[in-house]
């Protein structure tokens, strides 16, 4: 089935736009890189400026409604429980599928393989770690490593609902292999350097301080690890922007009372989209949080967004 849909999701779909330096030995071949030197042809102050600016803006909201930065922890908490036994569901509805084409091509940019060991930030059910443990088993085989004791993936959420639905889907690896634990992504419960890759899938845009939770990404990952952002993006085609707009406010949150019974969790996730920062501020405040060679590659025409950065 992933062969036939493949083609819908990413051929002719993505468009490259490495921000800085790129590595080129630990980068797939069709990005784009330049010399690790991280030129850019505005000064560092005004990186600086625009990155905090960002943080600050989406510090103060939920959604489109301003709040104070204490509020939103356990307002993003309160939806996620609410959504939990749906939320799978919806995401397969919503997106048309699609959004496992994407986390597919994320595992696959990864390259993961026997023995490392995968953190998940706002990992919800499970999706990415149970990919990542799946991936690395075939890309052991095909290099001939048949020991995967070592490889392990833990999923922190902040949500214990979500949690919960995780750990009940049929087939899920036993701990150790497999580790599920309730965490804060701007205060993560692990301790410094320990980790080979720190994901994140469409869980950024709910993080109160965001410039705090890369920060945490860069503490728990080993040298030479590397930090991926998979996130729903700004559309860079005005008119696919304005049927996106159509169908994200007038359609999901309707499907949302229909089918989970909760239109206001739906509205939310819909503004929140709005609200994030565009993709060269991200990138810019993945390298204010120490990452080194950051790029970022649109999906669907930014509709969703892949940022990478190495931790040097």
């Amino acid at each position: 089935m992933q062969s036939l849909i493949r083609p819908i999701c990413l051929v002719g779909s993505r468009s490259i736009r490495p921000l800085g330096a790129c590595c080129p030995t630990a980068m797939p071949d069709s990005v784009r890189t330049r010399n690790c030197s991280d030129s850019k042809t505005i000064s560092v102050n005004q990186v600086k400026s625009r990155a905090q600016e960002a943080a600050k803006a989406h510090n103060t909201t939920f959604g489109f409604e301003k709040i104070s930065a204490e509020q939103k922890k356990n307002l993003v908490k309160g939806v996620f429980d609410s959504v939990a036994s749906k939320y799978d569901l919806m995401n397969d509805v919503t997106s048309f599928g699609v959004h496992h084409c994407w986390k597919d091509y994320l595992v696959e940019r990864i390259r993961p393989i026997p023995g490392q060991q995968l953190l998940d930030v706002a990992g919800g059910t499970g999706d990415i770690a149970l990919r990542f443990l799946k991936q690395a088993k075939i890309n052991g085989l095909r290099l001939g490593i048949r020991s995967e004791q070592d490889t392990k993936a833990t999923v922190c959420d902040i949500s214990t609902e979500m949690l919960a639905v995780g750990k009940a889907r049929p087939g899920v690896p036993p701990e150790p292999h497999l580790t599920w634990l309730e965490g804060d992504a701007e205060n993560l419960p692990f301790e410094s350097e320990k980790f080979d890759i720190v994901t994140i899938g469409f869980g950024m845009r709910n993080v109160t301080h965001m410039d705090r939770a890369m920060e945490e990404a860069h503490r728990v990952l080993k040298a030479g690890g590397r930090f991926f952002c998979l996130e729903f993006s700004h559309v860079d085609n005005p008119v696919l922007s304005r049927i996106y707009d159509l169908y994200s406010f007038q359609v999901i949150p309707v499907m949302g009372q229909l089918l989970a019974g909760d239109w206001k969790s739906y509205q939310y996730l819909v503004e929140s989209i709005r609200k994030f920062p565009s993709q060269e501020v991200l990138a810019d405040m993945i390298r204010e949080a120490g990452f080194k060679c950051v790029s970022y590659e649109n999906l669907f025409n930014g509709i969703a967004a892949i940022h990478v950065g190495f931790k040097l």
